[in-house]
């Protein structure tokens, strides 16, 4: 090695010809500051050890480590989000009530078509409301489209009880949209004046013959009841309240029907028997078109109920007039009277007091307290404005499962019964009827209309139109919709506002069916269709409802001039004779 003008210059031996070692200038390697020259130079033989690869996993793993943070923080940030959009939104009650897992419902029902043939229940299996009759009160309430494809999927000649529409080969035709006569409310008024055969001062004729079914602030939510009575304001209708009193949520705009029960709740002294001065505090403080009696209910005939102490709270004493914290008791019968006679003084009594029509709810147990009472209208002259007949399937009311599945009569064998008690007397006229036990559907209704109802009330139907899905736990106070519950949470995402234009959907397009059947039958009313027209299939054979519920010819109409009437009202606006 050797130093050349500031180069280290490095030499290597090289082997002589004669066999002695020479030197030999190799090229540079490096340039050193002259100060370091007077020193030898070392030169390493090699860098310490390094492993490249060890790094590169090194630093991989500590970026996949911090991607995957990050990518869990991102997928936390917007489940949260997700979480508050689902809670502040008021569309949906289920992902209202349970953020982003409620979403899994509606993906699951769209998914149910496609994989249908892998799923055991079909589309009419389910009970007591299919997923057909479901998914149509689901589309009226939010005014989508309502129609089915591909036929029916119903096995008509293995089908039992089926209803058959036999329509007429003359039509008339209903006014669409962008012509002349068509409404887009589709008003169907009833048929008979709700008080008039006893010329009550404040007789009238119900601008809706569909109305909501008795069902009581406290079985259900206070917003339910709130989206109710807005509601059927909306759609020209009448709310029941059920025996529970008026709330401050029966005050929304909307007209009612105050149900009396056992209990007198709302007028009621302080030893649980009725006061005339209670009650008519209460009819004057709110929009009170009609008082019913109840006598039973479909859910529960000739039980009582108890409302535990826990839940009386000082709201419910206000509106029921009971003590705060003690329990409620709802008798199983009446203590104001005692038989047919008495219930009709009782009647009378309140009709006179107010001016009202009043009339009287029960289920169909003893046929012979509706013959009783048929004969004591004939010989007194006394009588009940409307009479109500739930059917034994009713089912908006917790109870045991005795009483919901073998105690009363269901609709259609009751409320025939019953009609047949009153048209055998000829008083069938003097009264008006009230059906109610799953006539939400407008092939029920038009049979109950046929049969002599002037007037279908409709709850459970009413209860799927503001957000029930069928989950059946309404007696556990944990009713995931918010309608059959007090749980300030769930009651939270059922917006009254939203849901009562979804009831009030729904009950214009039940009036619409019910008008376009009517229609097809020939006539501008459905209570002007004949029982002639509708058949009940028993397999490859069927039988004229006429036949089948033993009426006689003329039996389920209105009377003449009342038919008249009606058609007078209906004219120029519902149908017109096709050309």
């Amino acid at each position: 090695m050797r130093v050349d003008g500031g180069r280290v210059i490095q030499s290597a031996p090289v082997r002589r010809t004669d066999g002695a070692p020479r030197r030999r200038r190799v090229s540079a390697v490096t340039r050193t500051p002259r100060t370091f020259l007077r020193e030898p130079v070392a030169v390493l033989a090699s860098p310490p050890s390094v492993n490249p690869e060890g790094g590169r996993a090194g630093r991989r793993a500590k970026g996949g480590t911090m991607t995957g943070l990050v990518v869990l923080g991102a997928v936390i940030l917007v489940l949260v989000a997700t979480a508050v959009h689902d809670r502040l939104q008021k569309t949906h009650t289920i992902v209202s009530n349970f953020p982003v897992l409620g979403r899994f419902r509606y993906w699951f029902e769209a998914l149910g078509g496609p994989l249908r043939q892998y799923i055991v229940t079909g589309n009419d299996e389910e009970r007591p409301f299919s997923r057909d009759q479901r998914r149509w009160i689901y589309a009226s309430a939010k005014k989508e489209n309502s129609y089915f494809g591909f036929g029916t999927d119903n096995d008509l000649e293995k089908e039992t009880g089926y209803v058959v529409v036999r329509h007429s080969t003359f039509p008339l035709h209903s006014p669409v949209p962008g012509e002349e006569g068509y409404d887009p409310g589709h008003p169907l008024p009833s048929a008979k004046v709700l008080g008039g055969a006893r010329g009550r001062r404040h007789a009238f004729r119900p601008t809706s013959l569909v109305n909501t079914s008795a069902m009581s602030y406290g079985s259900l939510s206070h917003a339910a009841v709130e989206a109710i009575n807005r509601g059927v304001a909306l759609a020209g209708a009448m709310q029941n309240t059920g025996e529970g009193g008026i709330s401050d949520y029966h005050r929304k705009g909307g007209d009612i029907v105050w149900q009396i029960g056992t209990g007198y709740f709302g007028c009621r002294d302080e030893n649980g028997r009725f006061s005339m001065e209670r009650f008519l505090e209460n009819v004057a403080s709110a929009r009170v078109r009609a008082v019913e009696v109840k006598l039973s209910q479909g859910a529960k005939p000739g039980l009582g109920g108890v409302l535990p102490a826990a839940k009386v709270t000082p709201e419910i004493s206000r509106i029921r007039h009971v003590p705060v914290g003690k329990d409620c008791i709802s008798p199983s019968a009446h203590s104001a009277f005692s038989d047919v006679s008495s219930l009709l003084d009782f009647v009378e009594r309140l009709a006179d007091a107010t001016g009202l029509p009043v009339g009287i709810k029960s289920a169909v147990g003893d046929l012979g307290f509706f013959e009783e009472l048929a004969r004591q209208i004939e010989a007194t002259g006394r009588a009940p404005d409307f009479v109500t007949i739930d059917g034994g399937e009713g089912g908006t009311g917790a109870a045991p499962l005795v009483f919901t599945d073998h105690v009363a009569m269901p609709f259609k064998l009751g409320f025939a019964s019953v009609y047949r008690a009153f048209a055998e007397r000829g008083v069938a006229e003097r009264v008006v009827f009230v059906g109610s036990g799953r006539l939400g559907f407008p092939e029920q209704a038009l049979l109950a209309l046929a049969l002599g109802c002037d007037m279908v009330n409709v709850a459970r139907e009413a209860m799927l139109s503001i957000g029930c899905i069928q989950a059946q736990v309404c007696h556990t106070g944990r009713c995931p919709t918010g309608v059959a519950t007090q749980d300030p949470w769930l009651v939270g995402g059922l917006d009254p506002a939203l849901k009562s234009v979804r009831l009030a959907n729904y009950l214009v397009t039940l009036r619409k069916y019910l008008l376009a059947l009517a229609h097809a039958c020939g006539e501008v009313h459905p209570a002007l269709v004949p029982l002639e027209r509708i058949d009940i299939l028993d397999g490859l054979s069927s039988r004229p409802a006429r036949e089948v519920f033993g009426y006689q010819s003329g039996w389920g109409l209105p009377t003449e001039e009342e038919r008249d009437a009606i058609r007078g009202l209906m004219k120029g606006g519902s149908a017109t004779r096709a050309a």
